[in-house]
């Protein structure tokens, strides 16, 4: 073991290292602590054998083969350091990266493909798409096809444990049941284990609950088997608003290639409809899921960081909206809050979350407090606020007409976003008072995340059986 006084000049370095890695994430499951744990055993074994601390450190990243092209990256940056002539790897290894980039990308437009066939495996069976109840049927399998997927995806490109895609594989298999029932024979009688009657209310929530819960699957794929990891959790989250932000760019490309297809062969007097309807649209919306998986992996640039950008600049635009409005409410003595402004409130406190989650997202976590992290505390205790008017309105109507599936659902969430934002807006404001570390915020806010899958999976579930499928 090597004496702290012979490790500790070296801190600075390593850590400078260590927030490379941080700030880049080219590395499977952002796992930098345990990266760092083997640089420092390197390191120690180097200066047991007689180098010095310095050297010790540029070879022991030398060491660090399976990291090459983040050494590579790093050497360029630091170009006037001696670091570039001992991490620059040898000839050919830009090559064999360069080859395993094409083998993944083919990887990844093969599973594009696959999603994009799969999803019209039911057309041979005569289940349409845009028919009810077909459209049903998809909407509620759409999930069960791209996820799988891509988490397969991730098992790949992570290497995940046997184990553990056996448990993945067998969670989307009890989904599956679960949002399309199973034949129940006894003796001759046969019948769906999920009998959802025409119209029913509990279709549709199990339709928007389901990809919540499913969501959860591939985030652990994700994080390669390290979802205890509050930087992997972290991690996936950046990943979930890179992603989104990747596919609604994609979609708008998409509408562009749709209307240029459209008047292409419109001129020639051919009507493409069914060809964009029934292929072109539904198929590229699928595969676009892979497609930005695969780029928010692999293109690590400023692009990456669009999503913590974005909600930088609309947080403090929000949070003045949120305070006027919640001012004028009071101003006007309340507010008669009816079904369609209830989930007006609800996709507003999920909007707020979601600024929330990633504006800490693109925070220095050793950093101090400053002027943004009270626009963060002003946005925690105004959604908390809103929050509390929301539940007070359908608590009242729950008393006054009853409880209905689509009732519950929006009470159970509105309490579960209650807990959320009255332990982060406290916690934030221990950290802004010097109290407590930002640590404290980043473990609440990615430990949270499967009481969101855990309520989903409720609705999913409990709601058809105890409504009676209506």
């Amino acid at each position: 073991m090597t004496q702290p006084d012979t490790i500790n000049p070296l801190d600075a370095p390593i850590g400078q290292w260590r927030e490379y890695l941080r700030r880049r994430r080219t590395i499977q499951s952002g796992d930098v602590d345990e990266l760092e744990d083997h640089l420092r055993g390197h390191i120690a074994a180097l200066v047991g054998a007689g180098l010095a601390a310095d050297e010790a450190f540029l070879v022991a990243i030398k060491r660090m083969g399976a990291q090459d092209a983040i050494a590579n990256e790093f050497a360029r940056e630091h170009s006037d350091r001696l670091w570039k002539q001992l991490i620059v790897g040898p000839e050919g290894a830009e090559a064999k990266r360069d080859a395993a980039g094409r083998r993944e990308a083919f990887v990844v437009f093969g599973l594009a493909a696959a999603a994009a066939l799969a999803f019209k495996v039911p057309a041979l069976f005569g289940i349409g798409m845009y028919e009810d109840p077909e459209v049903m049927f998809h909407l509620r399998n759409v999930s069960l096809i791209v996820f799988p997927i891509l988490t397969g995806y991730f098992v790949w490109k992570r290497g995940v444990d046997r184990r553990l895609w056996v448990w993945l594989a067998a969670s989307f298999g009890v989904a599956a049941v679960f949002a399309n029932g199973m034949l129940i024979c006894v003796i001759s009688e046969c019948r769906p284990l999920f009998p959802f009657a025409a119209g029913a209310s509990t279709e549709p929530l199990l339709i928007l609950h389901l990809p919540i819960a499913l969501w959860l699957i591939v985030g652990i794929a994700y994080a390669g088997g390290r979802w205890n990891d509050t930087a992997v959790r972290m991690n996936f989250i950046r990943f979930s608003g890179e992603l989104f932000i990747y596919y609604v760019l994609m979609a708008l490309g998409g509408g562009l290639v749709t209307a240029l297809t459209a008047g292409m062969f419109q001129a020639i007097g051919v009507s493409p409809e069914t060809l964009l309807a029934e292929w072109l649209v539904p198929c590229g919306a699928v595969g676009a899921v892979l497609v930005g998986a695969w780029l928010v992996e692999a293109k690590q640039s400023v692009i990456e960081n669009m999503a913590p950008v974005l909600t930088r600049l609309f947080t403090p635009v929000f949070t003045a909206t949120l305070i006027v409005f919640l001012g004028t409410m009071a101003w006007r003595g309340g507010i008669d809050i009816e079904r369609e402004v209830l989930i007006v409130f609800d996709a507003l406190l999920g909007l707020v979350l979601a600024l929330f989650l990633y504006s800490i997202s693109a925070r220095d976590p050793a950093a101090t407090s400053g002027p943004f992290d009270f626009v963060l505390v002003a946005l925690l205790v105004s959604a908390l606020l809103a929050d509390t008017v929301a539940l007070a309105a359908i608590s009242g109507r729950i008393s006054e007409f009853g409880f209905t599936p689509n009732r519950l659902a929006v009470l159970g969430f509105n309490l579960v976003l209650l807990v959320n934002l009255a332990w982060s807006a406290w916690l934030y404001v221990e950290f802004v008072r010097g109290r407590r570390t930002f640590a404290a915020v980043e473990r609440w806010q990615t430990g949270y995340l499967p009481v969101y899958a855990a309520w989903a999976t409720v609705v999913v579930v409990v709601f058809p059986p105890l409504f009676g499928f209506a």
